[in-house]
């Protein structure tokens, strides 16, 4: 069965104690996880490592990284004890050389929050052994999706792979957010992704400037690239299973996608 690839929003460190709608959701989704078989690892792609080419972490037991400041004190208490996977690290590297994307091992790389803190909902007691593929500081749109492509034999492979960003992500007003409720442009751009996610319209995910409120919605790229990275894992014809995780601090979607066919239960859209 070949592995289904994800892209899931992680929104801000405090989604790691207040799971919303969207930690029921990744629970849910979790649960499926577990039940593919021949699984062996995540491998997550995630915003918060970014590096001048392509590294794949090697640790055998990945350190949980608190890689942010000013939250709650309980948070930084909080660990993902999963086992790493240095030899499906040695594999991703052959992989891409293979497709002319070298690719270095980090050894001592731990998981950022960017792949912890969405798996304390998705996968708790850390079942799985987890690695991760860094985003090179230059990644343009295209290349993500071109990144995706390469490692999609990994799905075939018992490697899940795992883009974790965020669906809007303006920091600034996540700061000056006092409400919950969702704004209109919010709305807007995820309808907007939507769309071009289910429909596997790759021109338009890779030129997302064009979308609407988009520069609003993402005032840089890092936190989108990761979906590009998992849509271009897929292939046209999959099935897309959509994720309303709903919009946390008024701003921040947590909106996710499933590409490829999970055992269990129907679409959660």
């Amino acid at each position: 069965m070949k592995i289904p690839a994800l892209f899931v929003s992680h929104g801000a460190p405090t989604f790691a104690l207040e799971p919303g709608q969207a930690g029921p959701l990744l629970h849910a989704i979790g649960e499926r996880v577990r039940a593919l078989p021949g699984l062996r690892a995540i491998l997550v792609v995630s915003p918060h490592w970014r590096t001048r080419g392509l590294r794949v972490g090697a640790s055998a037991r990945p350190q949980t990284i608190h890689d942010f400041g000013g939250f709650p004190a309980p948070l930084y208490a909080l660990r993902y004890p999963a086992e790493g996977a240095p030899e499906v690290a040695r594999e991703v590297a052959a992989l891409l050389d293979q497709s002319g994307l070298p690719a270095q091992l980090a050894s001592e790389q731990g998981l950022d929050h960017g792949a912890w803190v969405p798996l304390l909902h998705m996968l708790p007691g850390a079942p799985l052994p987890v690695l991760q593929l860094s985003l090179p500081i230059d990644l343009r749109p295209a290349d993500a999706l071109t990144l995706g492509r390469a490692l999609a034999p990994l799905r075939e492979q018992g490697v899940l792979i795992m883009g974790s960003g965020s669906l809007t992500h303006n920091l600034y007003e996540f700061r000056q957010s006092e409400t919950e409720a969702s704004e209109d442009y919010v709305r807007e751009f995820v309808q907007w992704a939507r769309r071009a996610a289910t429909a596997h319209d790759e021109a338009a995910l890779i030129d997302f400037r064009g979308a609407p409120h988009s520069r609003r919605a993402h005032p840089s790229d890092e936190h989108y690239l990761p979906l590009l990275v998992a849509a271009g894992a897929s292939s046209a014809g999959e099935t897309v299973e959509v994720m309303e995780g709903g919009v946390t601090y008024g701003v921040l979607s947590m909106e996710g996608y499933v590409f490829g066919e999970l055992p269990g239960a129907p679409a959660l859209s």
